[in-house]
């Protein structure tokens, strides 16, 4: 019998194939670009890049906003200098691009003998913090002042770092134990609480919620058992409600959390204006250095809420470039933990990612009003000489961390060894 055909019916397998070839480019493409992706992140120093190119996108980020959100405030009072903010941030970021490189070139050996010392030193400082040299800002008792040098520290900065050396050296110390709450715990438990308490005594709770968050990612990692955990979780909780009740200051913040609404033009002003000034943004921002909140409406413009004038500024494309450069460094930071091949590395990378990531979030959250306010800058972005001095050298450390990787090492080893017989001749061609 014959089959009898339309004019078009040849035509239709062709249509087929037409239309299955744009389909099948498509998935050939996503196929290499994924296989050339996971290449890349494969390669033995690809941690190390990842974590030095979001770091420092986000640095100079955070230099480029200090400089539009304090232009006004700076020009206002400190004698017509708008450049006074952005002056001391690119200073404090030339110490800490120094002491990141020379930090970054320590093996685990020499990073370990700084423990006790960084240890020893921040709580020294801290208690320094309670003599006549102790400054009070905002109401916080956090600063030591040495006057002779003009030189003025917060403690509380270094103590981030400080811990989680400390407590990468002595869970090292006792890794064969640690199945034992007793090495577990001490003498990491005591130390670290008491540079919590004192930063408490201070009147700064956001900076002890840190400290109490980098604490636990640290025993979560290092596999403390889920009671001990579940039981510091909740001493940690009723010691911040606690803290909260018997503050007048903190009450008033949380009842302003709680009810948005009123007291617009008090408690609930800067969160506000904060999330007034995002919305303001839209897709691509009204343009940088054309911020209308900077200009009197929201107090710490260039510092705790900086985000919301990167908000306003460069919009939402701006806001999530931010946001994907902290997820970039926080998986570069557990990728480091994971592959490295000792508990040293191990604690110091999940305990700086911890601490960059929690503070991250904790700043996002109050700018969002997710969170009531707690005085809590964003890493690496917010205006603050210590706290970005803190911040690079915590990356430094992070750096050695990456380079002590097992496939970072050999690589690095061949490298080495393929400079070595250049420089024998050179030097055997200078001596003929």
């Amino acid at each position: 019998m014959a089959i009898l055909s339309s004019p078009g019916s040849s035509s239709a397998p062709d249509k087929d194939k037409e239309q299955s070839e744009p389909t099948s480019i498509l998935r050939s493409l996503s196929q290499s670009t994924s296989s050339r992706f996971q290449q890349v992140l494969s390669a033995p120093l690809a941690n190390f890049y990842l974590v030095l190119v979001s770091s420092g996108l986000l640095i100079a980020l955070g230099v480029m906003m200090v400089l539009s959100a304090s232009s006004v405030y700076a020009y206002m009072n400190f004698d017509g200098d708008s450049y006074f903010f952005v002056k001391r941030q690119a200073a404090f970021a030339v110490v800490g691009l120094i002491s990141a490189i020379v930090l970054s070139r320590l093996d685990f050996v020499k990073l370990r003998l700084l423990a006790w010392p960084a240890m020893i030193g921040s709580v020294v400082l801290l208690i320094l913090t309670y003599t006549p040299l102790g400054v009070s800002v905002n109401g916080n008792q956090n600063w030591v002042e040495f006057g002779f040098a003009a030189l003025r520290i917060q403690p509380s900065e270094y103590a981030k770092l400080a811990i989680i050396v400390f407590a990468a050296h002595v869970l090292t110390m006792n890794e064969k134990r640690l199945d034992r709450p007793r090495y577990l715990l001490s003498p990491l438990l005591p130390g670290v609480g008491l540079i919590i308490l004192l930063v408490v005594f201070q009147g700064d709770m956001g900076t002890a919620v840190i400290l109490i968050g980098i604490l636990a990612g640290i025993l979560w990692v290092i596999g403390t058992p889920l009671r001990i955990l579940l039981g510091m979780g909740v001493l940690g909780v009723v010691s911040v409600a606690a803290l909260t009740v018997t503050s007048p200051n903190r009450m008033r913040r949380l009842m302003a959390f709680l009810n948005p609404g009123q007291d617009t033009e008090g408690a609930n002003m800067q969160a506000t204006v904060g999330v007034f000034a995002l919305a303001t943004g839209g897709w691509w921002g009204v343009q940088l250095g054309a911020s209308r909140q900077k200009w009197g409406s929201l107090p710490e413009a260039h510092t705790d809420f900086i985000f919301a004038v990167i908000g306003e500024e460069l919009g939402l494309i701006g806001t999530l470039g931010v946001l994907v450069l902290f997820l970039a460094f926080g998986i570069a930071g557990l990728r480091i933990a994971i592959r490295s091949d000792t508990v040293f590395g191990r604690v110091v990378a999940s305990g700086i990612t911890t601490w960059f990531m929690f503070q991250a979030m904790v700043n996002l959250g109050v700018v969002l009003r997710l969170l009531p306010v707690m005085g809590v800058p964003l890493p690496l972005v917010s205006y603050g000489g210590n706290a970005l001095l803190a911040n690079m050298m915590a990356i430094g450390v992070l750096l050695a961390c990456a380079r002590q990787e097992p496939e970072a090492r050999a690589a690095l080893a061949g490298k080495r060894r393929k400079r070595q017989p250049r420089m024998t001749t050179v030097v055997g061609t200078r001596r003929g």
